[in-house]
């Protein structure tokens, strides 16, 4: 029973960790958390964003670092109501999440390296578990109450904490056929790194037994039925302590290509495509009481193929407006987990709109709006794998202290579009739970050029 549901919901979690369309990166940037549009770039995150675009660079070396702290709260919702709890909060900090670009630029060449985590890039750490693990523990009252046991209480110590990050390792060589066009070709390296940690202990149940427990008091669920003897063995493997310490290592490359045109000197056009990215993932499990990950297992988890297009437009001297569409290739991914595919109605895709301002030569500031709709199955949902579109507002700006060093700020809201989905659970019907997300990001980035 607590096996079964605990092994569903560790695979729930491995799944919505491979699927990296759905939590690829497109946050590269302290320009992009400022603009949200960003596909159209001619300045250092070019790297990233619009590889042909680098050289509209002047000739140099040019280097950037900037970072995140990211701040999510993921709040799952259930009304079954057996539970203790009805609420459910994974709470995601990234402190640091690093982007670092360099580029060298020489007429009509620009080399470029770019260094970032292009997919995953937090922890999610649920106190206090999650629906999954405790639904079937929350029915053991009524499981021993229906044996003729008559029980009112259950309780247990359950936690779980994963991660996720892919690093993404960049190179590009980006060559000007002449003032309008400009190539570029490049692939990123992925260094990919799931961990699972989760236990389940101390399950207490207060079954009143004449002899067992007269006083129906707070007892040890495995002690109990172990009491009970043979024909409850079963339940009290189920409930003993169980515990999960496991990650997943693997690495790939990912091809990219990258168009960028000036057909006006106030217009410019990009276009970028990112191949599919072959990626194996293999075990190496410290611990793993529900056999879920055997040490040493490789499974296939490729990452989706990415169209992006993008445009920047000088409205005036001192103003400008991008625009960014982003689509990603869910539905033709190979990934080793049965009817994953099934549960994604259509490609994800997301569209950005900024402007930016020259206050003065020294001050720039700038806003943008995102919108990003998720294109998966309800049956998708579950409470360790749920995605959710949304609309994002990004504010900031840029201080030029000089020609060759330059500072942004910028900050970001999501508002997520929250989602429900009814769970059966026989005999006692069905019941819903509902999935929220805030999100939170500020980005400081130092620019230098020589």
């Amino acid at each position: 029973m607590r096996r079964v549901l605990l092994s569903m919901a560790l695979v729930a979690l491995v799944v919505a960790s491979v699927q990296a369309s759905i939590l690829t990166n497109t946050n590269q940037s302290a320009p992009y958390i400022r603009l949200l549009s960003r596909n159209a770039s001619t300045d250092i995150d070019a790297v990233y964003y619009n590889p042909a675009g680098l050289t509209r660079l002047r000739d140099g070396w040019h280097f950037s670092l900037s970072s995140q702290t990211i701040f999510q709260d993921k709040t799952i919702t259930n009304d079954y109501l057996l539970l203790n709890e009805r609420e459910y909060i994974g709470k995601v900090r990234v402190p640091v999440f690093p982007d670092v670009y360099a580029v060298y630029k020489k007429n009509r060449l620009a080399v470029s390296f770019g260094f970032g985590p292009n997919a995953g890039g937090g922890s999610a750490d649920y106190d206090t578990g999650l629906p999954a693990f405790e639904t079937a523990i929350a029915s053991l009252p009524l499981l021993l109450s229906s044996a003729g046991l008559p029980t009112t209480a259950y309780s247990a110590d359950i936690s779980f904490k994963g991660s996720s990050v892919f690093y993404g390792f960049q190179l590009n060589v980006s060559y000007a056929l002449s003032d309008m066009v400009s190539l570029a070709a490049g692939a990123r390296y992925i260094s990919a790194k799931n961990t699972y940690e989760g236990d389940i202990k101390s399950i207490m149940i207060n079954p009143k037994h004449p002899l067992l427990n007269p006083t129906a008091a707070m007892i040890s669920a495995p002690a109990f039925f172990a009491k009970l003897g043979p024909a409850f063995a079963y339940y009290a493997a189920a409930t003993s302590d169980m515990r999960v310490d496991a990650k997943q290592t693997g690495s790939g490359f990912t091809p990219i290509l990258s168009l960028n045109l000036k057909p006006l000197e106030n217009l410019n056009l990009a276009v970028r495509y990112e191949f599919e990215t072959k990626l194996e993932l293999t075990n190496d499990t410290a611990e793993d009481d529900v056999g879920l990950f055997p040490d040493g297992e490789v499974t296939r988890s490729d990452i989706p193929a990415i169209f992006s297009l993008g445009a920047e437009y000088g409205l005036m001297p001192n103003l400008r407006a991008s625009l960014s569409f982003n689509y990603f290739f869910d539905e033709g991914v190979n990934w080793d987990f049965p009817g994953t595919r099934d549960l994604i109605a259509h490609n994800a895709w997301d569209l950005g709109f900024g402007l930016e301002y020259d206050v003065t030569s020294m001050f720039r500031l700038s806003a943008g709006v995102l919108h990003t709709e998720m294109g998966i199955n309800t049956d998708y949902q579950t409470d360790l794998r749920h995605e959710l579109s949304s609309n994002t507002v990004g504010l900031g700006g840029r201080v030029t202290l000089s020609d060759r060093l330059s500072i942004d700020i910028a900050a970001l809201n999501v508002w997520y579009a929250d989602a429900d989905k009814q769970i059966a659970y026989p005999p006692l019907g069905s019941f819903t739970e509902s999935y929220k997300r805030t999100s939170v990001s500020i980005a400081v980035g130092v620019n230098v050029g020589f």
